[in-house]
């Protein structure tokens, strides 16, 4: 078998085995394929297009180019979620207890935030004395001891999809459905999740901006999770305006902790439960999913879902006095507000635009490396169908360093468009993707 005469294949169209596939991925790492070779097949790849059998396939080889995690003798089943990315979204710091006082175990791996979308391991940083530099031993005991653990990603697993990912970086690769599907569920798959949720953001603070796109990327991570026998499910959501009322870390994380207390912003908690609703009933927890949904409402209700999220943080370390002083949290010691110019409704409120404007507070990297301010963010007072005056706060943004904010906040008021008449209404959930 040769590198070239799988290149040829795969330029003319052909399907390829998972022979070839696994060929080329391991003798890639062993360092007998070069760098241009697998260039050239990334190429191909991005006209040529995979089936669901090749991006499985991909998926799998990817998985075993590294270590992987077992919990084949855990009693709880173990599930996992993943977002495509968006603003505001501090989905997981909800869901992770929320589902774990369910039942369910969930042993997450995150990385840090790029660009106008925030990281989970960015917002537990702010959370004092958290670790998220947990050891393979430390993980999994705390997993197992109390069913969820937060570390982040590992470099020993999944390496073949680093490598990738540096090479479609620098020749206009990326934005291929199997080569995006493939290195998410890799990723999924080799941290041992046996039922994966997939939050598939679509609007314009979204990677997948289209909604044709984000249904194209759903459908083909779902057959791989088919394909690889993992029960996995996605939800495609709106990302045109932010996720919640917070863009920012510690923001961020009071927005969740105020969504456990059980009155957090109505969009943040209706996605928190869907997803978990999912999580319960592909784990067969709670089969059905409205009887899991109900289910979920009750531990927000009675504190379960809290609790969890205190033990959680005090078994890494944190201050679990943040479930309820979120003033241990911190706070920003400079505030710009923005105001309505006129009277009206909230036609738009742009999210990437929102985005952009925290990562110029200081909330977000520009590249990887970027230092950030975790007490930088914007609170959002009024959002998309809200009706104003003029002179109302709309916004606040806030920081470390106070001459970031002025751009900051002048980049914010280019999030809002306003209208005489209130906008249509925009589902939160757009559609259901499943086997």
């Amino acid at each position: 078998m040769r590198a070239v005469d799988i290149i040829l294949r795969k330029r003319d169209g052909a399907k390829l085995s998972p022979e070839e596939i696994s060929f080329f991925i391991r003798h890639y790492l062993q360092g007998s394929i070069a760098d241009y070779q697998v260039s050239a097949l990334l190429m191909a790849i991005y006209f040529q297009g995979m089936d669901a059998k090749e991006t499985a396939a991909l998926t799998e080889a990817l998985v075993h180019s590294g270590e992987t995690l077992d919990f084949s003798g855990f009693l709880r089943p173990v599930g996992d979620k993943h977002s495509t990315g968006g603003v505001g979204d501090k989905t997981t710091l909800v869901l992770l207890p929320l589902v774990a006082a369910k039942g369910m175990t969930m042993a997450k791996m995150s990385g840090r935030g790029l660009g106008h979308t925030g990281g989970t391991i960015d917002k537990l940083a702010c959370i004092p004395g958290f670790r998220t530099d947990l050891s393979r031993r430390e993980f999994m005991a705390q997993v197992k001891e109390l069913g969820v653990a937060v570390m982040g990603q590992s470099p020993e697993m999944t390496p073949a999809d680093g490598q990738l990912y540096a090479l479609r970086d620098v020749t206009a690769t990326v934005d291929s459905i199997p080569l995006i599907a493939s290195s998410v569920m890799s990723k999924k798959i080799a941290a041992g999740a046996g039922t994966i949720v997939l939050d598939v953001k679509a609007g314009s603070g979204a990677f997948m901006q289209d909604a044709g796109e984000a249904r194209q990327l759903a459908e083909a991570m779902v057959d791989i999770g088919s394909v690889l026998g993992r029960k996995t499910v996605a939800l495609i959501t709106d990302m045109d305006q932010p996720l919640g009322h917070a863009v920012g870390n510690h923001l961020e994380v009071a927005e969740a902790i105020e969504t456990l207390q059980g009155h957090g912003p109505a969009d943040l908690r209706e996605l928190s439960l869907e997803l978990g609703a999912e999580l319960l009933a592909g784990s067969g927890i709670i089969e059905d999913r409205q009887q899991a949904k109900k289910s979920l409402e009750q531990s927000l209700a009675d504190g379960s879902a809290l609790q969890m999220f205190r033990r959680f943080v005090a078994a890494q370390g944190g201050d679990a006095g943040v479930a309820d002083d979120l003033s241990l949290l911190g706070s920003s010691p400079h505030r710009l507000t923005l105001t309505a110019p006129q009277d009206g409704y909230i036609g738009r409120l742009d999210a990437r635009t929102v985005g952009n404007a925290a990562v110029l507070s200081g909330a977000g990297r520009e590249k990887k490396g970027d230092d950030i301010d975790l007490l930088a963010g914007i609170r959002l007072y009024k959002k998309r169908g809200e009706k104003v005056q003029a002179g109302e706060v709309l916004a606040e943004v806030s920081g470390s360093h106070r001459d970031k904010l002025q751009a900051a906040l002048e980049k914010l008021s280019d999030a809002y468009c306003f209208s005489e008449k209130p906008p249509a209404p925009q589902s939160l959930i757009i559609e259901r993707v499943a086997k």
